[in-house]
């Protein structure tokens, strides 16, 4: 069979494969999917969900040695939250893309989040440390800022809504396969953020969205606002305490601008209430969000261009960050905390001592996973009885202490014996076969000089008083530094301070460390839920109706995936897509968690390797940015480490003939241009190119170039010029 072999071309289709890892038709919140491009691997964020860790670790393993770059999307922990745990346990090692605000508040979503889940228990599936390396690998951009990742391959980040900072990815291949992944986006404007925007992704090649919110409705925005304000009312008069319960920086800046605004209005009968924020990082969020302006909305940046006042400058919202400092708090009260799914936190353990009073509310904002305890309270599956397990830490004492401490001296110990013994090993690769004897004097003697005897006369071996030359040890940057060496001593005391009256000291401290060594201990509460429980939307999404509106008029791809989403409502946004005749969508999938779906545009085309004895005996030919070369060779299946099938090329033994192929389409007046400046004149003629009055060059109807004109030097000279303009293979 006859291939033709394409370098560096423009308009090659590119294979384009997706991979769902986490979010696809299922209950789950956490998403994470797998874009492969040709050879190259994207990862499209990488959310967590702790019940199916085991699972998520084996399917992408099996993609980790690939990825190329990961895009996160928002800075929650359903986009990013195991991150940490691919960069610190499993091994990724490759740059994360993402906008500055998800860069900043990412890092709030992980700390707090790590923070939750080891003050309540043994956690052990990533480390602040690992945390820290993933801002390593971050690398910052704005919206609109097409940045290359990849050969051929280009992003570019777009204001999605929901969260500050979310992202739309268009992923541009060669400037022609146009690649959209959006979800999660919100297009409404809200009072911190502008609704996502359409203008630049318009018709692309494939979109991959999803479904999350394809059947459910939300009430409009005055009747939800309104909801909340009268909740809230009835609570505090009747002295009863109010647990909105919101995510660590995202969502919750939306809640906060709302509730200051209502705080500020002298009419709204609020501001004799207390108001307070509560998690581990709730000063940093609100620092970070007066510094971000510019992501945010018209509103909140005509705010400080016109007042000169900073919309996250809250007068009437209290920072705590544990819960002796909510003590402090004068109730009743209105406070914001976390975590939203009631996994860990402050607001599970808030919730063990609220909830059997009658007068207090909770209010859950968003929704999580059927099998959280937020979703449980809202479905009233508990029947009013929560059996709920609190987790704490405390501090070691007695025996637990003395082992502790045990355990890390000898580790320690451990340490320096590993450590002297590298060092030994080291010092003793150039005296590996030298033997001394050390005599009573301490001084090394060769042992060969004193048993051996010889004819010839030897010299007189002396004592020596012994000496260790240590070996210096340095790298690529020079000599290690020993810090001792230029370590400052303590000036000595003045003669006239030593003669002053010596006050007792007191009785030196024991060495202490600097974190006191803790435990988690769990005790289960039980308890009645006569506190009322209230679901009020602020996640900040677009609708079903909104979703399949943007799809039919302004998107409309020519081919889609859909993911993150219940298998009901994928399939109902499958279907409406199918049935809209304004989309003209080609192609719908809806793929499964691990399932591939191959959404090449083109379908017969394949990829395939070439041995390098083909590579090597194929002949390219230059045509404008691309080198061509024809190859004969037979395809040969075989199945590669992933247990995948790889076509082969394997180099025929009798290649057949075949006809010379012409590449190019030249323009008879680039050719003119070319034969004048090799000294050979050419005019037109009635269309027809006359060179030298002996050759005549025409294009005929069907396109193809024709050289009519005498045998002679002139004709051949012409010739070779015209076919030096074609790449021929």
């Amino acid at each position: 069979q006859h291939y033709f072999i394409q370098s560096n071309l423009s308009h090659m289709t590119s294979i384009i494969k997706v991979t769902p890892l986490l979010g696809a038709l299922d209950t789950g919140t956490a998403v994470c999917y797998l874009l492969k491009v040709d050879q190259y691997t994207l990862l499209l964020d990488c959310g967590l969900d702790v019940a199916k860790l085991s699972e998520f670790t084996a399917r992408i393993m099996q993609h980790i040695n690939h990825i190329n770059a990961v895009l996160v999307s928002f800075p929650d922990i359903d986009h990013m939250g195991a991150l940490p745990y691919l960069y610190g346990t499993l091994g990724l090692d490759c740059p994360i893309y993402g906008t500055v605000p998800v860069y900043n508040m990412g890092q709030m979503f992980l700390y707090d989040y790590y923070q939750s889940k080891n003050s309540s228990e043994d956690f052990n599936i990533f480390t602040l440390d690992h945390v820290d390396s993933v801002f390593d690998h971050f690398q910052q951009m704005k919206y609109c800022q097409t940045l290359t990742v990849c050969p051929g391959i280009a992003i570019t980040p777009y204001a999605a809504g929901h969260i500050i900072g979310g992202t739309m990815w268009k992923i541009l291949k060669d400037d022609e396969e146009d690649i959209v992944y959006a979800i999660d986006f919100n297009h409404k404007k809200e009072r911190h953020l502008n609704g996502a925007l359409f203008n630049n992704i318009i018709r692309p090649s494939l979109l991959i969205t999803d479904a999350y919110n394809a059947t459910f409705e939300y009430k409009k925005r005055r009747k939800r606002d309104q909801e909340l304000i009268s909740t809230i009312l009835e609570t505090v008069r009747r002295d009863g305490n109010v647990i909105i319960v919101v995510d660590t920086a995202g969502r919750v800046l939306e809640l906060m601008q709302l509730l200051e605004q209502l705080w500020r209005n002298a009419d709204s009968g609020l501001s004799a209430y207390s108001l307070a924020l509560l998690n581990h990082v709730g000063y940093n969020v609100v620092d970070f969000a007066k510094n971000m302006l510019e992501w945010m909305s018209d509103t909140v940046t005509k705010q400080f261009e016109e007042q000169r006042s900073y919309p996250f400058h809250f007068k009437h919202l209290n920072m705590c960050h544990s819960l002796q400092e909510l003590e402090k708090i004068p109730s009743p009260y209105v406070l914001l905390t976390s975590m939203a799914d009631l996994s860990c936190g402050f607001a599970r353990n808030l919730l063990a001592v609220s909830a059997d009073k009658a007068e207090n509310c909770i209010i859950i904002t968003q929704r999580t996973k059927p099998d959280t305890l937020a979703s449980k309270l809202l479905s009233n599956s508990l029947n009013n009885t929560i059996d709920i397990t609190i987790g704490k830490r405390i501090p070691l004492e007695g025996k637990e202490l003395e082992d502790h401490f045990a355990k890390i001296a000898k580790n320690k110990q451990d340490a320096i014996k590993m450590e002297t013994v590298e060092d030994g090993e080291e010092s003793d690769e150039e005296q590996e076969n030298e033997q001394m004897l050390v005599q009573k004097h301490d001084v090394p003697i060769p042992e060969e000089s004193q048993n051996k005897k010889s004819f010839f006369k030897q010299h007189k071996v002396y004592p020596m008083f012994p000496f260790h030359e240590e070996k210096l040890k340095w790298d690529d940057y020079g000599e290690f530094i020993k810090h001792e060496h230029f370590r400052i001593e303590e000036e000595p005391v003045a003669k006239e301070e030593e003669m002053e009256v010596e006050k007792p000291k007191p009785a030196p401290k024991p060495d202490v460390p600097a974190e006191i060594p803790t435990k988690c201990v769990t005790s289960r509460i039980k308890t009645q839920v006569n506190c009322k429980v209230k679901f009020i939307d602020f996640e900040g999404r677009s609708d079903g109706e909104s979703i399949k509106r943007i799809l039919a008029a302004v998107l409309k791809p020519r081919q889609m995936v859909i993911v993150h989403g219940t298998p009901d409502a994928s399939r109902h946004l499958a279907e409406f897509c199918r049935d809209s005749q304004d989309m003209g969508v080609s192609q719908i999938f809806v793929p499964g968690i691990g399932e591939t779906v191959d959404a090449t545009s083109e379908r017969h085309i394949y990829q395939v390797k070439l041995k390098d004895a083909l590579v090597t005996a194929a002949q390219f030919s230059k045509a404008k940015d691309a080198e061509l070369a024809w190859i004969d060779a037979i395809i040969d299946i075989q199945t590669n480490a992933d247990k995948e099938q790889v076509a082969m090329l394997e180099p025929m033994v009798n290649k057949p003939p075949h006809i010379p192929v012409f590449i190019n389409e030249p323009r008879l007046s680039d050719l003119r241009q070319v034969l004048n400046k090799s000294g050979i004149q050419a005019e037109f003629n009635g269309g027809v190119l006359v060179c030298n009055n002996k050759v005549a060059i025409r294009r005929n109807a069907s396109g193809t170039v024709q050289v009519d004109g005498t045998v002679c030097d002139d004709y051949y000279k012409v010739r070779n010029l015209l076919y030096s303009m074609y790449a021929i293979i």
